[in-house]
């Protein structure tokens, strides 16, 4: 299919389309409920619901006659900026947790070769006369604690790395 200028990609799987504006406008959508659907185009007509959904509505899981379809949607803005290069910011990996302010390592809840998740809690730091837990914002395996209980840190110090 040609690369049109106002195409939506769209990656089903490991294949990838282009749709046109003219050919999303020739399907017909029938909403039934929040996930499911019916979908006719041209003489096919399909049953899809929708498991699960990132936030931004980008990337989801779709059940289509019975059978699971992970999807990706990408406007053409977002197609423009993955050929300059710019979607890798996204994808830009943690190297380690600093200290966002200067204060006291109150307690360490992580060790070397630990796989941590999203929102696990890395250490507890008081500053000013309050606790703070830091928290991890993404998957991740602990390299080094590279500070003790009761060690004062300053600003910016790095106190665990990642791999």
């Amino acid at each position: 299919m040609p690369e049109s200028p106002a195409a939506m990609a769209v990656k089903v799987n490991d294949f990838q389309f282009l749709l046109s504006p003219e050919e999303i406008s020739q399907a017909n959508f029938l909403r039934k409920s929040d996930t499911e659907f019916h979908l006719i185009q041209g003489n096919r007509s399909v049953s899809v619901r929708l498991i699960n959904m990132d936030a931004t509505g980008k990337k989801m899981t779709l059940e289509v006659d019975g059978e699971s379809f992970q999807v990706e949607i990408r406007d053409v803005l977002e197609q423009m900026l993955d050929k300059l290069g710019f979607s890798a910011v996204s994808t830009k990996q943690i190297k380690d947790i600093k200290a966002p302010m200067p204060g006291l390592v109150l307690d360490i809840h992580v060790t070397a070769g630990q796989e941590v998740a999203e929102g696990d809690k890395i250490l507890i730091l008081e500053a000013m006369k309050m606790e703070n837990s830091l928290m991890i914002h993404t998957n991740a395996k602990i390299k080094s604690v590279l500070v003790k209980k009761g060690q004062a840190v300053e600003k910016n110090q790095v106190l665990v790395e990642l791999e």
